[in-house]
């Protein structure tokens, strides 16, 4: 089997197939497979500014892969995440809670706060206590496991742990979209699953193009420079 020069691993393929404001028919479907929402929430799918601006001069910095408020107003952070950065989590809820925060403006009531969900995408094992290459989280107790509210959660989706061959779920065939690396089985998903043909399509596309890849491979260099700094300093 012959491979791909560059996946929807990378960052720059994931937006440019997920994050195209123009067409936002993969983004939709994915989402769908991946979310437990009612359909009325599809109805309209906007890709907004991915940057989270401060709020304060000596706040930091938020730049989301993409960011989608659906049509009841509830913010979907996707993230795909190649290098295991021991912050990762912490990043992910200041993340979640600046989504939050950015929803209400000084005089405004606190029932303006829509349902905010982040999915992480990891080409790594992040969740070391569970099998399952999904995971949900949610404010709930510990104890009794009662849920104290449904507007924050964080969806983790581990692509180490998905199975060889389908499970069933919808989630699998996008999540094995993203994984590959060998032409022919990126190339037979569509057989099986219609709602991939576009994207997959895409893909070849975007990676039989000189410019694209070009900014593919820029991409790739940030995230062995990013992973040659995380090892030495695990190292020291």
């Amino acid at each position: 089997m012959s491979k791909l020069p560059y996946t929807a691993r990378n960052d720059h393929m994931f937006k440019r197939i997920f994050g195209d404001s123009r067409d936002v028919s993969d983004l939709t479907a994915f989402l769908q497979a991946t979310l437990d929402l009612p359909d009325e929430d599809y109805e309209e799918v906007t890709i907004v500014d991915p940057k989270l601006h401060p709020e304060r001069p000596d706040d930091k910095w938020g730049v989301l892969d993409v960011l989608v408020r659906l049509r009841t107003g509830k913010m979907v952070d996707i993230e795909i995440q190649v290098c295991d950065r021991p912050d990762l989590r912490e990043r992910a809820v200041f993340y979640l809670a600046r989504m939050v925060s950015s929803q209400i403006g000084a005089g405004e009531d606190y029932d303006h706060i829509k349902r905010t969900i982040s999915i992480l995408i990891t080409d790594f094992v992040l969740v070391t206590d569970s099998a399952s290459y999904h995971n949900s989280y949610m404010l709930r107790d510990a104890r009794t496991g009662s849920q104290f509210t449904d507007l924050l959660e964080i969806v983790t989706l581990e692509l180490p742990k998905l199975p060889k061959n389908p499970d069933g779920s919808k989630m699998w065939p996008w999540l094995k979209f993203i994984d590959t690396d060998e032409r022919e089985e990126l190339l037979m998903l569509p057989e099986k699953n219609p709602q991939l043909k576009h994207a997959v399509g895409k893909l070849m596309e975007l990676t039989a193009d000189e410019r694209e890849q070009m900014l593919a491979e820029a991409r790739e260099k940030g995230r062995r420079d990013i992973a040659a700094m995380l090892k030495g300093a695990r190292i020291e």
